[in-house]
């Protein structure tokens, strides 16, 4: 399955954006402005069942990791990239991690991992109703008052083009857990709902360096945006963070 790429920016540094659940690679918008800014060619996916990606009743971490290293070839050739992956897309990056030339893996706010067993026709029902309330930019922005404008739009768009069947697969299978590997960074919510405290510390010690920002939301770069940029000066800029496009 080839996945619908959104592109920004250009240069030799190619980065790879896997948005979280009911988002969309336009998720990034504000993150990919600041990356095309420090010359980097940017590829933010829409994973399945997001975005205009294809939809899929049997998704699994699997199948989604497959589509990701099949669509990255195709455009990148086996060229080196660096990757961020939010969330849901945090775990996908981490499932295709090994088959990709990655020099360089961010994850936020995720433990890589996905509990199973869930009743599908629940689930289904369950991500319905949440597109629904999430197509209303005003009750986003209520809701989530450190929306921008730009973000509750964006936002209600992806809402509206979320596939609840192919995000209620995911978790009616089995257990899936995919560490992130040493050398990897996490950045992680303090207090996060996604990596509790002891996650940070096992994960540390496996070598993954944590990087945490106090007060932030689970999407870290909504609530955050500077703070995010600035705990990733490898990836804003190599020569220390640059400031990122404002609303």
């Amino acid at each position: 399955m080839l996945l619908n790429a959104v592109e920004s920016g250009s240069g030799e540094r190619i980065m790879l954006l896997l948005h979280g659940m009911m988002g969309s690679a336009e998720s990034w918008w504000r993150v990919a402005s600041a990356l095309s800014a420090s010359e980097c060619r940017v590829i933010a996916l829409d994973l399945p069942g997001h975005g205009d990606s294809p939809r899929d009743a049997s998704s699994t971490i699997e199948s989604a990791a497959d589509a990701v290293v099949e669509t990255l070839w195709r455009m990148t050739g086996g060229r080196p990239i660096s990757a961020i992956g939010h969330s849901y897309g945090g775990t996908v990056l981490a499932a295709a991690a090994a088959r990709l030339p990655i020099d360089l893996a961010v994850y936020v706010d995720t433990s890589c991992s996905f509990i199973g067993g869930a009743d599908r026709e629940q689930l289904t029902a369950q991500y319905a109703a949440d597109r629904a309330r999430r197509r209303d930019a005003v009750w986003l922005r209520t809701t989530r008052p450190y929306y921008s404008e730009q973000d509750a739009l964006v936002e209600a768009r992806a809402a509206e083009k979320f596939d609840p069947a192919t995000a209620a697969s995911i978790s009616s299978g089995a257990d899936v857990s995919y560490p992130p590997g040493s050398g990897s960074i996490l950045v992680r919510a303090e207090p996060s709902s996604f990596v509790t405290d002891d996650d940070a510390r096992s994960l540390s010690g496996r070598g993954v360096d944590v990087r945490s920002i106090p007060g932030a939301a689970h999407t870290v770069w909504y609530s955050h945006c500077d703070e995010f940029v600035a705990a990733l000066p490898e990836v804003f800029n190599d020569d220390g963070p640059i400031r990122p496009i404002s609303s």
